[in-house]
């Protein structure tokens, strides 16, 4: 349950805020390495599944050559499966977070630095042909930049913060996992 949770929302998390990135990277490509970092995460996701995976795979026990007893118990299956289910169902919800946070803060940043208005319908038609990132922030301005660098940069941070949170769910689950696979019970034959 672990790697396959994981490998699938992992997957899913990639493409997700791979194409946007693709997306954004048409009219901005400048931010396309910057804007990786999404793609990264999800990857890392699918490898806190396998970590759990080998881990609970070389816990259970063979059955004994001579007598053919097996000695891996059902407290020690119930733990691994519950450790499984711990780390993927994190994992699922972590990949999907990113996916989505991914997704939507590349584009927002790509729409920000290439001057395209996040909002077509409100306004005038002058406006909308300025677009999003030609409307001043605030009243002052140094030396008459309304690029919108700043609030670029600014979306990038909150997009980040909240990688790094939805990447914080399946590390969580990563961790309850490796606690949980330690409960065994062995029941070999005295």
């Amino acid at each position: 349950f672990a790697l396959h949770y994981h490998r699938r929302h992992a997957q899913w998390g990639t493409w997700k805020a791979g194409v946007s990135l693709v997306h954004t990277g048409i009219r901005h490509p400048e931010s396309v390495m910057k804007n990786v970092i999404p793609i990264v995460m999800a990857g890392v996701i699918g490898i806190y599944g396998l970590i759990v995976a080998v881990i609970l795979s070389e816990a259970i026990n063979k059955p004994e050559d001579s007598t053919r007893v097996n000695t891996y118990s059902i407290y020690t299956a119930m733990a691994h499966l519950c450790a499984g289910l711990c780390c993927g169902i994190s994992g699922l919800a972590a990949g999907g977070c990113i996916g989505i946070v991914g997704d939507y803060g590349v584009r927002s940043v790509g729409y920000r630095a290439s001057n395209i208005t996040l909002f077509p319908s409100l306004g005038d038609a002058k406006k909308q042909s300025e677009g999003y990132s030609q409307i001043p922030d605030s009243e002052h301005h140094a030396d008459g930049d309304v690029s919108g660098s700043d609030d670029q940069n600014k979306l990038f941070v909150g997009m980040l913060i909240m990688l790094i949170f939805s990447e914080a769910l399946a590390l969580y689950g990563l961790i309850v996992a490796l606690i949980v696979s330690q409960n065994s019970y062995d029941c070999s034959s005295e």
